[in-house]
């Protein structure tokens, strides 16, 4: 198993616009091979510096189903808009990628 996470700050008062644009965005991950479980996570907000943590959270059979996944006109797609919500983000994401230990 693979856990692919990217963090976002989110600058405060845009937060119900970002959860918005999740909610709707057509990702297609249920096509795609290897997909196994998606989650958006809302952290704490962070008032000293104007913003509250996001991650988004993807479970997937391998880190080859989720590169492929990468490489494909699905991401492509998923991704189209991503610059046209610059205002709602302090920095751009931060990604993760976690193989599962096994066993654990």
């Amino acid at each position: 198993m693979y856990i692919a996470m990217n963090r976002f700050k989110v600058v405060t008062g845009t937060e119900g616009d970002f959860e918005t644009v999740w909610r709707n965005r057509d990702s297609s991950l249920a096509e795609v091979p290897g997909f196994v479980e998606f989650r958006l996570l809302r952290g704490k907000l962070n008032e000293e510096e104007g913003y509250t943590l996001y991650s988004s959270h993807t479970v997937w059979k391998s880190e080859e189903d989720f590169q492929n996944w990468t490489k494909s006109e699905n991401f492509r797609a998923a991704h189209r808009n991503a610059g046209d919500r610059k205002a709602m983000y302090k920095g751009p994401p931060v990604f993760e990628g976690f193989n599962v230990v096994d066993g654990m």
